[in-house]
């Protein structure tokens, strides 16, 4: 058994593995991921994505992307194209081409016209009211539609001029002729084709007629000799009328069904259809948006492929619902980044140091390491000057108890520096701090002072050579731990109003004037930040959003 396989053994694998040991499966594993392109993906997905083709990985098979493209009027192009790159981002390729449902129009009409042919399937002209109302409800049976009963020949005609174009959206649907009376609803007749006029983005305006995902589902499946469909606890249910349509259909096999929990984050939305509500109405930046929970948003914000994998194989899959804590994601990125990510020092809210004692002529370079805790990373350099920026949160002129950072007349160290003791506090017009005059010990590079203790040990930049950066202060975009189970409230009314938090004046050291793109930094003592290139200028005016702090401000625990 691979490596993968003992990670991430679940349910499904094991099976699987029965299966083989019974010698009930030979062959190929193959399996599929079948996104509808109405929307981006989502970190949900991304759990059915690991799942998917790491089970087609471990056993040696493959995994196809399919489009389920069967509802042109809420699907695009641009969605298509977001799902390839996600898939791609995460590390995994599908098998040959990208596949599409409508690849399959031409057969799964066909295999309709079967099922009329066999007395299985039925035109029926019953309103959607009309229906709701046959159809009747958990405690009662349903009746029999007044059409069911058409001749064969009958039901062929019109199931011909529905495709011709000979009647309006809504006049007619095609239905499977199985059992009103049926505790199972989704057995209760339920609708194969339905009229849509509507341009398709892959086979343009050839079909005015399109195949539900309840029928499409199975026979695309079975076209692509899919073994193990995989598919969400929603779709339990289903199951039986997947099974119905392969056994009575001339399918080229059977795939099996199975089903596991979909992912539930507390403080996250994955709901598609809220998620685009939140992009219509302009409460987020698009799809992409960095607070979005969606693969495109994470990937913004600085999440990284191996953390979300992680992530997805720490929740494990199983049958039982339940809400994983979205704490348990931003453990998985701080566990990766802490390792990887490289170190650099940003002051976020400047507050100007002028070393009184040291020339200001003069300036020395430093080293400091790339990372603590890993020399071959290498090591960066940062310049000493007589002008200095510290962050205005490590000042204050009152300490409180136990403070660990610069106040009048105290010493900190400059994280690999010198140490520093502030002599005089310079104020603005208004009040306003605007400048400390420190002396520095010029003693105390890489050593300890004598007679004195530095308070602490704070981050800074150089006046000379930093940059100026803006940092977006990303946090969770909902303050309510299951935003939309407020029945009587509405989902948008828990929005996080410090969601985002824009610093402008920033300072960096000067490594970060062309940072890399492929992976956050630690800013020392702040949190990790990522490089967004779409707002980033060529300029050399760096923007950087805040994947996740250092610790769990929410909880106040340790990440």
């Amino acid at each position: 058994m691979s490596a993968e396989s003992k990670k991430a053994h679940n349910f499904i694998q094991s099976l699987i593995e029965d299966a083989i040991a019974k010698g009930e499966h030979t062959g190929k594993v193959v399996t599929r991921f079948p996104p509808e392109p109405n929307g981006y993906l989502h970190v949900g997905h991304a759990k059915s994505i690991c799942l998917n083709f790491g089970i087609a990985r471990t056993f040696g098979g493959e995994c196809n992307l399919r489009f389920d493209d069967t509802n042109p009027e809420k699907e695009s192009q641009e969605y298509i194209d977001a799902i390839k790159q996600d898939v791609e981002w995460l590390g995994y390729e599908w098998a040959d081409e990208v596949r599409y449902a409508s690849d399959y129009f031409d057969a799964i009409y066909d295999f309709a016209v079967e099922l009329i042919e066999k007395g299985k399937a039925y035109v029926c002209a019953l309103t959607a009211d009309q229906m709701a109302e046959y159809r009747g409800s958990l405690k009662a049976p349903g009746r029999n539609s007044p059409y069911r009963d058409r001749p064969v020949e009958e039901n062929l005609q019109l199931f011909r001029d529905m495709r011709d174009g000979k009647y309006q959206n809504g006049e007619l649907v095609l239905r499977a002729k199985i059992d009103m009376a049926s505790p199972n609803i989704n057995l209760r007749d339920p609708i194969l084709y339905r009229i849509r006029y509507a341009e398709h983005h892959q086979t343009g305006d050839k079909w005015c007629i399109y195949p539900m995902y309840d029928f499409t589902h199975p026979i695309s499946d079975a076209m692509e000799g899919i073994t193990h469909s995989l598919c969400t606890l929603e779709f339990e249910d289903h199951r039986p009328l997947y099974d119905w349509v392969l056994d009575n259909i001339s399918a080229p096999c059977h795939p099996r069904q199975i089903e596991f929990a979909r992912l539930n984050l507390n403080y996250t939305i994955t709901s598609k259809r809220k998620l685009k509500r939140l992009v219509d109405e302009g409460y987020v930046d698009g799809w992409n948006d960095p607070r979005m929970p969606t693969i495109s948003g994470m990937r913004h914000r600085g999440y990284t492929p191996e953390s979300i994998r992680n992530f997805c194989d720490m929740i494990g899959v199983n049958k039982a619902g339940g809400t994983v804590d979205v704490g348990m994601l931003e453990h998985a990125i701080r566990e990766d980044l802490n390792v990887r990510a490289p170190r650099a020092m940003c002051v976020m809210r400047p507050l100007r140091v002028t070393l009184t004692n040291y020339p200001a002529d003069q300036t020395e370079t430093l080293t400091l390491p790339v990372h603590p805790q890993n020399p071959e990373m290498g090591e960066r350099e940062v310049t000493w000057s007589q002008v200095l920026y510290i962050d205005r949160e490590d000042f204050v002129e009152e300490p409180p108890r136990k403070w660990k950072r610069l106040a009048p007349a105290q010493a900190v160290r400059l994280r690999g520096g010198y140490v520093m003791t502030c002599r005089e506090v310079v104020r603005d017009e208004s009040g306003e701090i605007v400048e400390l005059r420190c002396e520095y010990d010029p003693r105390t590079l890489g050593v300890n002072p004598e007679g004195y203790k530095a308070n602490g040990v704070i981050h800074w930049v150089s006046a000379v050579d930093s940059v100026e950066a803006d940092i977006n202060l990303y946090d969770r975009l909902f303050n309510h731990e299951s935003p939309d189970s407020d029945k009587e409230g509405d989902f948008i009314d828990h929005l996080n109003p410090d969601s985002l938090v824009r610093l402008e004046g920033a300072r960096v050291e000067k490594s970060l004037a062309q940072p890399r793109t492929d992976l956050p930094y630690q800013f020392e003592r702040e949190g990790y930040f990522f490089c967004d290139q779409g707002q980033s200028d060529a300029a050399g005016h760096p923007v950087f959003n805040r994947t996740v702090t250092l610790r769990d401000s929410w909880t106040g625990g340790n990440g």
